[in-house]
């Protein structure tokens, strides 16, 4: 840090105060602040047993994992491979026009993406 005291010709003194850069580049002058991502657990008990990484909160820790028969029917139920096609949908279902609808929106915004106003 700098310290330099202007006099100028009006009676106040004007104090200057410049910070040495800490970063290169972009973010000049600014403190780079340093960002570490969760801890991995490794441990294979609490593996089996906690649902690692469902806690968002700070406090506290990982819920355990309950038995099958404490979960609702529908959650071992619902389709967590790959997306399918628009011609894997019956047509009269809600999800084959919510995928027709947005084909047609990405389809749109390619053709006018290069055109100019």
């Amino acid at each position: 840090m700098k310290q330099v005291t202007l006099k100028p010709t009006a009676p106040c003194a004007v104090t200057v105060i410049y910070f040495k850069t800490l970063t290169k580049g972009k973010g000049k002058g600014m403190v780079k602040e340093v960002f570490k991502g969760p801890e991995v657990c490794k441990d294979p008990v609490r593996l089996c047993t906690h649902a690692i990484g469902v806690n968002i909160f700070k406090q506290g820790e990982d819920p355990l994992i309950k038995p099958k028969e404490d979960y609702p029917e529908w959650l071992f139920q619902l389709d967590l491979g790959p997306p399918k096609n628009l011609n894997e949908l019956q047509p009269d279902s809600r999800e084959y026009w919510k995928l027709l609808r947005k084909e047609h929106i990405w389809r749109h915004n390619k053709l006018h993406k290069g055109k100019k106003m």
